[in-house]
């Protein structure tokens, strides 16, 4: 029997529709593990004999009728759901959101619905999660996803006395590299097929100069370290950005599509290049939602001054940040920004993922290449990353901005 939660419609099986398929991209570092996930068939369960159609009492209040719930009817059932909604309460993301315990008992449906799902994603047992992954799946991925339907909705409300079905809202995620956007964005992309919302994902990366028009950029700039590989601003092709963001926001009808470009990371001996477009996976219209993330996502230029003081290389990377804001940060209407405590947590981060590739038998940089690569971008964190989380990014809308604080383990916290 097929574990359903209970809502105003006929229940029904949680499965994506067989013409689904993921716009995560397939090259990305980590993501290999998860590519197989999205066939994964529902969570089935024994038969709970004498199950009746009732509503569970939360701290006093009904939270809803369930068919089948995740715990079996027994008096460990109110325990385990009472012991569920405490942790959900005391998520350090649900004052941002807004949300009372009232507004999550009257949600718990969702929630619940929502933790089944991501247990079927990432391939755990929801009924023994581990603290880590209780606190993963219902302290950060599940309230951003909240928060997301919840600025989709508001973006919708815009166009309410229209016949036009709305363009698609655009939520940047800006965070440093190894903090887990990636993993988050699948995440959401993965929610958002299964309330059976079209969305895109897309990343700073897919828009990397071919490999040609980085080695003339590396050639033009000899010296400095900073624009010799891909990475800080000059690394990126904006024209070909602002035309795939303004082509995918006309996708507002049945049978539109498009294909959203990828790029090649181990291309060239790892300097890297744009995917064979054959290869690009394809979204189809109406488009609901186009998440966008990297790791530079709202920088801004500085007066020169401050990032010479820096690293005088920055120089000619902050100029080039000034096209920045036409090519990206302008179609951004929602922004998620994670908040880390200090730059060389990446550094850390990303050296436990390259002993763990290295573990697997598979290749991966040594030590010292991981330092060498982080340098390269340490001196654009060090410089933009205050103003960042001290102003936000250009045209910033206060009321449109989530904010992550995230400790060394990269698990949401309470904001310092």
């Amino acid at each position: 029997m097929t574990v359903l939660i209970a809502s105003s419609r006929s229940p029904q099986p949680w499965s994506l529709p067989s013409s689904s398929s993921p716009s995560s991209r397939s090259q990305t570092s980590g993501m290999a593990l998860f590519r197989s996930l999205f066939s994964l068939k529902p969570v089935h369960h024994p038969p709970i004999p004498g199950h009746a159609n009732t509503g569970i009492t939360i701290k006093g209040r009904v939270a809803g009728p369930v068919v089948y719930s995740l715990f079996p009817k027994s008096s460990a059932l109110v325990s385990s759901v009472d012991d569920l909604f405490d942790f959900i309460c005391s998520g350090p993301l649900l004052e941002q959101l807004g949300y009372t315990p009232e507004i999550v008992a009257d949600s718990l449906d969702k929630w619940l619905a929502c933790g089944v799902h991501l247990c079927n994603l990432f391939q755990l047992n929801e009924l023994r999660l581990t603290a880590p992954q209780k606190m993963r799946l219902y302290h950060y991925y599940i309230p951003v996803f909240v928060w997301c339907e919840d600025q989709i909705s508001r973006h919708c409300s815009q166009f309410a006395d229209g016949d036009e079905v709305p363009p698609p809202l655009v939520i940047g995620i800006s965070a440093p590299q190894g903090s887990g956007k990636t993993t988050l964005v699948f995440a959401l992309d993965y929610l958002f097929r299964r309330s059976g919302r079209n969305s895109a994902t897309l990343s700073i990366d897919d828009f990397y100069l071919t490999a040609e028009d980085q080695a003339k950029l590396r050639n033009q700039h000899p010296g400095n370290a900073l624009l010799e590989f891909r990475g800080n601003a000059g690394s990126h092709d904006l024209p070909f950005s602002v035309s795939t963001l303004t082509g995918l926001k006309k996708l507002t009808k049945e049978g539109m599509k498009m294909k959203l470009p990828r790029y090649d990371k181990s291309a060239y001996g790892g300097r890297g290049d744009r995917s064979d477009p054959s290869t690009w996976p394809e979204v189809k219209g109406p488009l609901t939602v186009i998440l966008f993330e990297g790791w530079m996502l709202g920088f801004k230029p500085l007066p020169n001054e401050v990032v010479k003081a820096v690293d005088p290389q920055l120089e000619i990377v902050n100029k080039n940040l000034e096209a920045y804001y036409d090519a990206w940060d302008k179609f951004i209407e929602a922004w998620i920004i994670i908040k880390i405590r200090e730059p060389t947590c990446v550094y850390q981060w990303r050296l436990q993922a390259e002993i763990a590739m290295r573990k697997d038998g598979k290749p991966g940089m040594s030590n010292e290449e991981v330092l060498d690569f982080v340098s390269r971008y340490l001196p654009a964190y060090k410089a933009y990353l205050p103003t960042l989380y001290s102003e936000g990014p250009r045209g910033l809308n206060p009321d449109r901005l989530l904010v992550v604080d995230i400790d060394d383990e990269r698990n949401p916290i309470l904001a310092s």
